[in-house]
């Protein structure tokens, strides 16, 4: 049986760059390295060992979450707190698969749950959520392994006081779903106290690895979306990766190679833009991903994500015209959904737009991707085209799991463990400290030292 078409990568265009140029032989060359770093994630997958479990995440059984699923779906909406990978993922996964304006659709035309995302420390975003819900339909679904990321632990603190003070807390804790480590963090007590219901965050998978495991598929399944569909797609990509022998056969190996490549020569910012408005999410769930995986010991590549056409008029001048500095992905969907043709205008004032007759909205968002990436190419700056037949769930699937493999194998080839986040503990820690946490006092006298070396100078209106 021919095999389903996942994606395709076009990088004829990434093999420029003027003296900086990187021919094909220098990723062929990489082939030893690139087999050695796919070994080396199997291998660590197959062994349990921490962060490598994303790799085995589309073949783990999911009954669990979609029971809890089932539940989630009855309710008349959902408030799920969390932050980073504990948030992108979800909204990437709704954005690209669930119908515009999902919120302000009726309830007959959802036939599911509204949702709100509490992610960033925002009073007046809290208070609107709130006051936009009915608590005795809604479920509060917090996302958090340790517990004690302070945005996520200052957002339940204040959903589940709300929920316990109007409903009564043998009524609240009905409302509320914890996703956490099995064991460890502050959450798990809250769970054995309360009895509330409960999921188990895999110890072996990072946050922003997260997004197939029950952090992004449950309330992407209490939605609506087939995540059966989005788990064989990551499986059947997966399949593909693990059979090749060259880098001719596998786009996975040809972009991490292109893009250590660009590195290599100071193209050190990463410019992601996609040409569809459902994968603008994927762009922020992107960001993360690389530049949290990559960014190590003094090395790294910045996430830059866009949307075209939009940026086409807001940065297209900078990427054609300023510094060669950046390696770029134009990302689109061979087929949209719910084309729109352009219609004939009877109006005389319209004649000089008559090329857009009897076109399609499709049609010219595609033309502009190709427009920008010629622009690109033609003053020698690197880009590849990254297109996938339609946008559903088995091909975002697909997506996801080749973006993760393509940024692990990048890691692997700069030499950084792509798993860990020291820069990010770091500013975690000296949160805790300011805000009085104990154990932390340390890093709050160390961080208001610098902050008053930051503030020597100060001007002011």
């Amino acid at each position: 049986m021919q095999e389903r078409s996942l994606l395709s990568l076009a990088y004829g265009a990434a093999l420029t760059g003027g003296d900086r140029a990187v021919a094909f032989a220098d990723i062929d060359a990489l082939t030893p390295r690139l087999q050695a770093g796919d070994a080396w994630l199997r291998e660590n997958a197959a062994a349990g060992r921490q962060g490598f479990g994303w790799m085995d995440l589309p073949g783990r059984n999911v009954d669990a979450i979609q029971t809890l699923a089932r539940w989630l779906a009855t309710r008349e909406s959902i408030v799920q707190v969390g932050i980073g990978g504990s948030a992108l993922g979800n909204l990437m996964l709704h954005n690209a698969l669930l119908p515009s304006f999902w919120n302000e659709l009726s309830a007959s035309k959802r036939n599911a749950p509204r949702f709100f995302m509490a992610d960033n420390v925002d009073s007046a975003e809290n208070r609107a959520i709130w006051d936009l819900i009915n608590p005795e339909s809604t479920a509060v679904v917090v996302v958090s392994k340790s517990g004690s990321t302070a945005e996520t632990a200052a957002n339940f603190l204040f959903f589940w006081e709300k929920l316990r003070d109007t409903l009564g807390e043998a009524s609240a804790r009905e409302r509320v779903v914890v996703v956490t480590d099995k064991e460890k963090g502050i959450l798990r007590p809250f769970v054995e106290e309360t009895g509330c219901k409960s999921l188990v965050l895999p110890e072996d998978v990072g946050g922003r690895f997260s997004v197939l495991s029950c952090v992004g598929l449950l309330s992407a399944w209490a939605l609506g979306i087939d995540c059966k569909e989005l788990l064989q797609g990551a499986r059947e990509l997966d399949v593909r990766l693990s059979r090749s022998a060259s880098v001719m056969e596998n786009p996975a190996w040809i972009l991490a190679g292109l893009n250590l490549m660009h590195m290599d020569r100071g193209r050190n910012i990463n410019v992601l833009m996609a040409y569809a408005d459902p994968l603008e999410r994927f762009g922020e769930w992107f960001a993360q991903l690389w530049g949290e995986s990559l960014g190590k010991d003094g090395k790294g590549s910045t996430p830059v994500r866009a949307l075209g056409a939009i940026d086409q008029h807001s940065q297209i001048q900078l990427y054609t015209s300023g510094p060669d500095d950046k390696f770029y992905t134009i990302l689109t969907v061979d087929q949209g959904k719910g084309d729109i043709a352009l219609p004939a205008a009877s109006e005389k004032s319209f004649d000089k737009l008559s090329y857009l007759y009897g076109k399609s909205m499709d049609t010219l968002r595609n033309f502009e991707a190709e427009a920008t990436a010629a622009a690109l190419h033609k003053v020698g700056r690197p880009v590849v085209s990254l297109s996938i037949p339609a946008l559903d769930a088995l091909r975002l699937g697909a997506l996801i799991q080749f973006y993760e493999y393509v940024t692990a194998l990048t890691g692997y080839l700069m030499g950084v463990d792509p798993f860990d986040q020291p820069g990010v503990e770091q500013g975690k820690n000296y949160t805790y400290g300011l805000m009085g946490r104990s154990g932390f006092e340390a890093d709050a006298q160390e961080v208001r030292t610098l902050s008053g070396r930051i503030g020597e100078r100060v001007a002011a209106f």
